[in-house]
């Protein structure tokens, strides 16, 4: 009965979360119900659908035009990463269409096609009666620049001014700047961009100021000096930077990196609503995304533990075995190799998937595929130890096929259990999607539904991930589970956590303190791959909470194995690009 309340009580704090969270996020989206939120699908000129999100002031109407602005999001992100700009923007009357890129979010695959979606994203707002169409800004963060700055060039009198975060002119098919292309081209890059090399030629942010491609672009013979404005509005030959002290992907989560955005629109059109770029409530929207992602997280340990608890699944919670693991010093060190050699791997293993997985029909993500082959090469790093210290020491234990947590209640059971499970908490997130027009994030750490192409999608990478989960869960359950452990309780699922994620922690500061205490580059020069690991520090400690709360209950690592392999797949497919479409 105890555990039936405990489990309600989790359920409820689920519901909480995310229908009140996502609540949040629709009135700031909306503001209050000034402005309207519709998820809009359209066809691109080579029949590709385009989703995208349109924010539509009350006073934007056939008879009243408002400015507009076209928002594109960088690499592997997609619509919702805009939203900063897009609420403080459509706050101050603008219209604003926040597309997701080609291969990206909702959109047809594959990604990179058709100027990375800025073309026909412009077509498309350009044709909506309420936009005037003498006022129509370019916004773009990383690739999503790139998409401006090629939009820019091929309708030359469609837009008004471009403002652009973390990207540049002049790469992956973005014509080159001058003095007067694009026209008024604002630009946001932070001191501590990890691209500064790929979109500027510096090794460091602070550095693109004395480029030559820099200075070419604000035709001037001396370093750029941010907050100036060069050249005339009124020409359309104006050009201004803003530099704030941030990292690439901090410039649509800060207000310092959303505040320039705002000022550069607003100076190069009229604002039907003028307000101050610091005046900012976009932060109440992420607040009320990241509550019903922690709502997400609730479900699965409630929903959980709630089957598990019913005749259907009861069969699943067999006797916990003894413990027969590491302890004293011997489990700290075995602690200390289980949370270095994923992040001492990660580089070069996701390096070697990518040249030996590019994109296929099977394999269409090549960040996926990359993951995976980092997954699978842990997975046999971490059997092999296993073996042999079971082969080596644990037998003396008394260690078991049992004690590695691999018996299990009915195998097709733990996967239906667990299929439950996952698609319990993604209905949850359908519903709060339903209602409010939201998803569930923090910064780059999203939880998407699968479209059906992603799903298909999933169903070629859930198998290699799960085997990871699995393997992870006989480490941590089986030789990290100390011999004198009776139970696997909160502080379990504490240590777990940080096995799962320590290593991933030292990395980064590794990578980051000579960026941030010196100005240098980053220790290791893999900027794309470095800010694709920010989402194991939420991924990797609650996969391994949940392991731990699962064998707690089951004895079993398999059921475990499949919600983490079921979710996690789901999850990265949902967030990533599509670079083959078949």
């Amino acid at each position: 009965m105890r555990n039936e309340r405990g489990n309600a009580f989790v359920l409820l704090l689920a519901l909480l979360f995310a229908l009140g969270g996502g609540m949040l996020a629709w009135l700031v989206q909306t503001d209050y119900g000034a402005v309207r939120v519709d998820q809009v699908r359209f066809a691109a000129s080579d029949g590709r659908i385009v989703n995208a999100r349109l924010y539509r002031p009350a006073l934007a109407t056939a008879d009243a035009p408002a400015p507009a602005v076209l928002a594109v999001h960088g690499y592997i992100n997609s619509e919702g990463t805009q939203a900063p700009y897009a609420i403080e923007l459509s706050r101050r009357g603008y219209v604003v269409l926040s597309i997701d890129q080609p291969g990206h979010g909702y959109s047809d695959a594959p990604a990179f096609a058709g100027g990375f979606g800025g073309i026909d994203g412009l077509a498309y707002l350009r044709s909506l009666p309420f936009v005037d169409l003498d006022q129509v800004v370019l916004s773009g963060h990383s690739m999503g620049g790139w998409a401006a700055i090629i939009a820019a060039a091929v309708n030359p009198d469609g837009y008004t001014s471009v403002i652009v975060s973390g990207s540049s002119t002049g790469t992956f098919g973005a014509p080159d700047g001058t003095p007067t292309f694009p026209r008024n081209v604002g630009l946001v890059f932070g001191t501590f961009d990890e691209f500064s090399q790929l979109m500027w030629g510096s090794a460091t942010g602070e550095g693109i100021l004395q480029t030559a491609k820099l200075r070419a672009l604000f035709d001037t013979d001396a370093p750029v000096v941010p907050g100036t404005t060069y050249g005339s509005i009124a020409d359309g030959t104006a050009r201004w930077l803003a530099m704030p002290t941030q990292n690439h992907p901090m410039n649509h989560i800060t207000t310092a990196g959303v505040a320039p955005v705002i000022d550069w629109v607003q100076r190069t059109t009229t604002a039907p609503v003028p307000l101050p770029p610091e005046d900012q409530v976009w932060m109440w929207r992420e607040a009320g995304t990241g509550l019903g992602l922690l709502g997400f997280i609730f479900a699965l340990f409630g929903l959980s533990g709630t089957l598990l608890g019913s005749p259907a699944f009861g069969g699943l919670r067999l006797r916990v075995p003894p413990a027969a693991g590491l302890s004293g010093f011997g489990w700290w060190l075995g602690a200390a190799v289980a949370t270095a050699i994923p992040a001492l791997t990660y580089f070069w293993a996701t390096e070697q998937a990518a040249a030996l997985l590019p994109a296929s029909r099977l394999f269409p993500q090549t960040i996926t595929s990359e993951l995976m082959g980092w997954a699978l090469l842990n997975g046999a790093i971490t059997l092999v130890l296993v073996l042999l210290w079971w082969v080596t020491a644990g037998r003396r234990r008394s260690a078991r096929a049992d004690t590695l947590g691999l018996a299990v209640g009915g195998f097709f059971r733990a996967i239906w259990f667990a299929l439950l499970v996952v698609g319990g908490a993604h209905a949850l997130l359908a519903l709060v999607g339903g209602l409010f027009q939201v998803d569930f994030r923090v910064w780059v750490v999203a939880q998407k539904l699968l479209s059906q192409d992603q799903a298909i999608i999933t169903l070629s990478y859930v198998l290699p991930f799960t085997l990871f989960f699995l393997i992870f869960g006989m480490l941590l359950h089986g030789q990290l589970r100390p011999s004198d452990s009776r139970t696997e309780g909160v502080d379990a699922m504490i240590a777990n956590a940080l096995i799962a994620v320590g290593g991933f922690v030292v990395l980064l500061l590794v990578q980051y303190l000579p960026v941030v205490t010196e100005g240098q580059p980053l220790t290791i020069l893999e900027p794309l791959r470095t800010i694709v690991a920010y989402q194991f520090l939420v991924l990797l400690p609650v996969a391994a909470m949940l392991s731990t709360y699962l064998f707690a209950r089951t004895g079993s690592v398999w059921p475990g194995a499949f919600v983490n392999g079921f979710w996690v797949t789901a999850y990265i497919v949902a967030s990533q690009a599509t670079q083959f479409a078949g």
